[in-house]
């Protein structure tokens, strides 16, 4: 998120003792609104939050944890949420990396959770890949230690998985348990062991169709080899680059090869008798998560799965089983990948709706999202993907925060992007807020939104729209993020103003534009 972020950190011991280290500069931020639900929610979110920043087993500095019914930080989210989370303390965000490194066992394997009294190694349980999001959290705070020892660690996990889920020598990832995907009572684990035998992730269980080539852990595949690729650029390993790249592309064509199915537009795991075992669900996200199709493809699964108001697109998307797929677990029960709306899916979701394009049904998602938690008594894990009603359970889901903070972050706030500031006003006739990050203000009063950068106003925008600047305020482009063709007026300090007609998922180069008059 943040990477305006810059600082010094000194290594330290395999558990953060060892040599101190200079701590890493925090952005204030605050997000006030007349929106009184919206605001206790946001507010209760960044406490609880606060809250869920403890010191687990092996490791000496405190880091993002699961919350609500979750004691621990595990691979396949902690990373992403703490990254998420860095925007608020980014010594977490670092520190929520390191403890998987910190762990790493000689030959390469990174434990699956990391609990108050002990590391868990039954499954690999991963998701979005750690060296993707070690990556973004390099990017936020510029430490070159961290990121040489993110790359040593991704790149002995890579090695391990390769050795040891690689059995049926597709070149792609193995699943030999439920846990390996994180899949909680999900039908497509329906019979099959929760974990590996003897909590050893490198044994199989020779039950049902196991081992799965699944589709989900080879896209974590992938993007962990271009992640690696971009680890090894910027640390001027160039011949390495290249090869992490030839990798991760023999990985994604692979894929392509053997857990596609053009005739539904979908991808399912392939069992070892070669058959797909065909139930729809959220692992069709999780490859799209780490962009491993190009744009016709995506098109295509888009508007036959993920947009489809009869599969994943419904009033709150996105199931974990598509809603019209025979396998969707009804009535929902606790902690069930078999059909709710999770929130883990729900903050993986930016990171491929804007990748592909789909800035608007974005906005309409995290709309649905936000509603929901504000209405909410607690922080929850999922929700019932017709009503958007919780499933009770524990109510301090780290997850759950997250989402909020990030969602209004990307409706009415600002992002601090590599050298572009991201300003949100997407959400006109709405309360009036004030969202404040380090010296960036978006002041909205319902109907325009003014952008204040050091206490200068840089621009006032009416309209639905979201405005990318340099980080000295210039305008560069802006994103047509509402889900209709909207008429956005842009008054630039110091030029004439501009009346734009936006439309849907359309971004407008304003570099050319940012001194003509309305109507030329």
């Amino acid at each position: 998120m943040i990477s305006l972020i810059a600082a010094l950190l000194i290594s330290k011991g395999p558990t953060g003792a060892g040599i101190a280290r200079e701590p890493v500069p925090k952005m204030s931020l605050s997000f006030t609104s007349q929106d009184s639900r919206l605001q206790s929610a946001f507010d209760r979110a960044i406490e609880g939050l606060k809250k869920n920043v403890r010191k687990m087993h092996g490791y000496d500095r405190p880091v993002l944890i699961e919350g609500a019914e979750y004691p621990g930080i595990w691979l396949e989210c902690g990373p992403l949420e703490a990254a998420v989370y860095g925007v608020i303390d980014p010594e977490v965000a670092i520190d929520s990396h390191r403890i998987f490194f910190a762990q790493q066992r000689e030959d390469g394997y990174l434990p699956c959770w990391i609990w108050f009294k002990q590391s868990g190694t039954g499954q690999i349980q991963m998701v979005v890949p750690i060296a993707a999001t070690a990556f973004e959290v390099y990017q936020q705070v510029r430490d070159e230690e961290f990121l040489k020892q993110a790359y040593t660690a991704c790149s002995r996990w890579d090695a391990w998985l390769v050795r040891y889920r690689n059995t049926r020598g597709t070149g792609l990832c193995e699943a030999f348990c439920e846990f390996d995907t994180g899949h909680d009572n999900s039908p497509r684990w329906a019979g099959l062991p929760h974990e590996c035998p003897g909590a050893d992730a490198r044994v199989c269980a020779p039950v049902g169709g196991l081992p799965y080539v699944a589709p989900d852990l080879s896209a974590t595949l992938y993007g962990g080899r271009v992640a690696l690729a971009k680890m090894a650029s910027q640390l001027g390993r160039k011949d390495e680059a290249r090869e992490w790249t030839a990798k991760a592309e023999a990985t994604r064509r692979a894929l392509l090869a053997l857990c596609f199915d053009p005739e539904t537009s979908s991808f399912y795991d392939l069992d070892k008798d070669d058959k797909f075992v065909r139930i729809r669900g959220d692992a069709i996200t999780r490859v799209v998560g780490e962009h491993v199709v190009d744009q016709p493809l995506f098109e295509r699964i888009y508007a036959r799965q993920i947009r489809n108001e009869k599969a994943f697109w419904t009033p709150y998307p996105l199931p974990s089983i598509a809603a019209d797929d025979p396998k969707f677990v009804k009535p929902i029960p606790r902690n069930s990948w078999g059909g709710a709306s999770q929130a883990l899916t729900a903050l993986r979701a930016p990171r491929w709706f804007e990748h592909y394009g789909k800035w608007s049904d974005l906005t309409t998602m995290m709309e649905r999202w936000v509603e929901a938690i504000a209405r909410a008594d607690g922080f929850y894990q999922q929700m019932d993907p017709w009503t958007g009603e919780f499933t009770p359970a524990g109510a301090n889901y780290s997850p759950a925060m997250l989402v909020l903070l990030d969602y209004v972050t990307r409706l009415r706030g600002v992002r601090f992007l590599e050298k572009e500031i991201e300003w949100n006003c997407l959400l006109p006739g709405q309360a009036a807020s004030d969202f404040k990050l380090g010296k960036a203000l978006l002041r909205h009063d319902g109907r325009k939104a003014e952008l204040q950068l050091g206490g200068k106003t840089v621009a006032t925008v009416e309209g639905p729209c979201r405005v990318v600047t340099d980080t000295s305020g210039k305008l560069l482009r802006i994103v047509g993020a509402s889900p209709k063709t909207a008429t956005v007026n842009v008054t630039n300090a110091g030029a004439n103003p501009m009346q734009l007609m936006v439309e849907s998922d359309a971004v407008k180069d304003l570099r050319w534009l940012s001194y003509k008059r309305v109507g030329q």
